[in-house]
């Protein structure tokens, strides 16, 4: 993985921090992507100042939800760094309620960002991984499978994701792309208002699903685990 580089959407907290910092402790230099730059930037500045090898980070204004936007993003990692070689489709957002109370702008948030966003992210950069050889790895979420009350919205994003990931999984292994898709459950992030805290000791931390972005990065070519589901060992009783 020495010199390897990965672009990560919505890399600048949460999950995406922590796969950009578990990547970069590899010797892959990262581009981290948000609709703020200076998020964008200052989390390549934590990132630099926090991790030791010689990779490095660089943060990118980007929005999933626009495909020239997206295409930008390649554009500056290739000019930066020359190659691309791994893409983390992770930027994503929840927007719950009932049928009845679930706006139109609502929807269209949620699919646009969360489904669209990785369609656009792969669509962006597919000739560069196809030239790399590279790995495509979506982030879904265990709300993929797995339907719940007033999830219409996240649920239908979720479903899409890992049915989309697992079908151009087919589409370009013949290429020699990898692709893979992660589904957690609960993990530690500022998800939908939720702050971070000893609380959240129980949930997947961010740096559990770094360390799994690395697994998969270092598995033999020859095998493909291309669907991952991921959850807490010991959640809390619901009694």
């Amino acid at each position: 993985m020495q010199n390897k580089v990965a672009l990560i959407t919505g890399g600048s907290k949460g999950i995406g921090y922590g796969v950009a910092q578990a990547l970069m402790q590899k010797g892959v230099y990262v581009a981290v992507t948000s609709r703020s730059e200076g998020a964008a930037k200052d989390a390549a500045k934590k990132l630099n100042e926090s991790v030791s090898t010689e990779a490095k980070a660089i943060g990118i204004a980007a929005d999933v939800r626009d495909f020239e936007s997206q295409e930008r993003a390649v554009a500056a990692v290739l000019s930066q760094f020359g190659q691309l070689d791994i893409i983390i489709a992770n930027a994503g957002l929840g927007r719950f309620g009932s049928i009845e109370n679930l706006s139109l702008e609502d929807w269209h948030d949620v699919i646009d960002t969360n489904l669209t966003g990785v369609f656009y992210s792969i669509k962006a950069g597919v000739s560069a991984l196809k030239a790399s050889k590279g790995y495509f790895i979506s982030i879904s979420s265990l709300a993929g499978t797995n339907f719940f009350a007033g999830g219409a919205a996240y649920n239908a994003s979720k479903f899409g994701v890992t049915g989309f990931t697992q079908a151009i999984m087919l589409d370009l292994r013949q290429h020699g792309v990898k692709v893979s898709t992660i589904m957690p459950g609960s993990v530690s992030t500022h998800f939908n208002g939720n702050e971070p805290n000893e609380k959240d000791a129980w949930k997947i931390q961010i740096e559990d699903i770094g360390k799994l972005v690395v697994d998969l990065l270092e598995m033999h070519p020859r095998t493909l685990p291309s669907k991952i589901e991921v959850r807490p060992t010991m959640p809390p009783s619901k009694k």
